[in-house]
């Protein structure tokens, strides 16, 4: 028995997400005596908006010393203020990178010390974080610019050569996305954002012989992997199509249809105990699906 499908094509890439889509920070770190460098346990950081809205929040350090700290809103500034017993307390007003976890470790000094004086802000993060914001509100130019500046001040901040990457593309500046893309590659060459904006980039020139190199590298998503398995089924490869389907599967255990067609492999090779459990499988996920009453035969047949 053969099935022969007519399925259309799924898209082999969405367009590229915005890397920007939540406002969330996070920050850790550890709490020190600046003298000794011993942690101090039972620190308090205490942190507040200094801008926008009302946001009052605190947090203790670990008998190690260490802390860790969330916000919802990373777009506006804090006041931080570390304290802990016997030692002078010390207050910095500063903003964390949005969607990153910004490692601080916090030096206190014992009372009656000098003041501690603030570290001077990391030019390269500043940039980073105005540029997140700027895309935030949709200005994209604005925000080229801030990423511009960011990786110029700081080379190897593959985060800004990330978002540079995917602000260029959405701009349609497709030799300047293909070249911050590049940076990133350049470390880490299975990067699937910047395989992906490469890619896009180069079909959008008209560049396929470019594009075609980077296609194998880029991620299979399930859909893809079915689409493929459907053509090795209709050209009689039952071999090939059982191994697609089974990525597929591991792509999205809930894709009721891979496990349908899977099952009916299985039936056509004689694998009984294989085709019932595909077919149950199908059923629990898909009970009204389009093929519902097929399998239901099937495990009438099977038993």
């Amino acid at each position: 028995m053969r099935r022969y499908l007519a399925v259309s094509l799924l898209l082999l890439l969405a367009a590229a997400g915005n890397a920007f889509a939540g406002f969330e920070a996070r920050m850790h770190g550890k709490v020190v005596d600046i003298s000794t460098k011993q942690p101090i346990s039972g620190a308090t950081i205490r942190i507040e908006a200094v801008e926008k809205k009302t946001v009052k929040q605190s947090t203790t350090s670990k008998a190690d010393g260490t802390y860790a700290i969330f916000v919802i809103d990373g777009t506006i500034k804090y006041k931080f203020t570390v304290s802990a017993a016997g030692y002078t307390p010390y207050e910095e007003t500063l903003k964390m990178s949005i969607g990153e976890t910004d490692r601080r470790d916090w030096e206190l000094m014992k009372v009656g010390a000098a003041p501690v004086v603030a570290p001077k802000a990391d030019p390269a993060v500043e940039a980073y974080n105005e540029g997140a914001a700027l895309a935030n509100s949709g200005d994209v130019a604005g925000a080229i610019k801030k990423f511009e500046t960011a990786v110029a001040a700081k080379p190897d901040m593959l985060a800004g050569w990330t978002a540079l990457a995917k602000m260029q593309l959405r701009q349609k500046n497709y030799p300047k996305a293909i070249e911050a893309a590049g940076k990133v590659l350049e470390i880490d060459d299975s990067d699937a954002d910047m395989l992906t904006v490469q890619y896009q980039a180069y079909m959008a020139q008209g560049d396929k012989a470019n594009a075609a190199k980077i296609e194998p590298k880029l991620p299979k998503n399930a859909g893809s992997l079915f689409n493929e398995a459907a053509k090795l089924i209709n050209a009689g490869n039952d071999a090939g199509a059982e191994t697609l389907l089974k990525q597929a599967i591991a792509a999205d255990e809930k894709f009721a249809q891979a496990h349908y067609e899977l099952g009916m492999i299985y039936v056509r090779s004689g694998k009984s105990a294989e085709a019932k459990a595909a077919l149950t499988k199908y059923l629990e996920l898909d009970p009204n699906g389009k093929d519902a009453a097929t399998a239901k035969e099937m495990m009438n047949y099977l038993k």
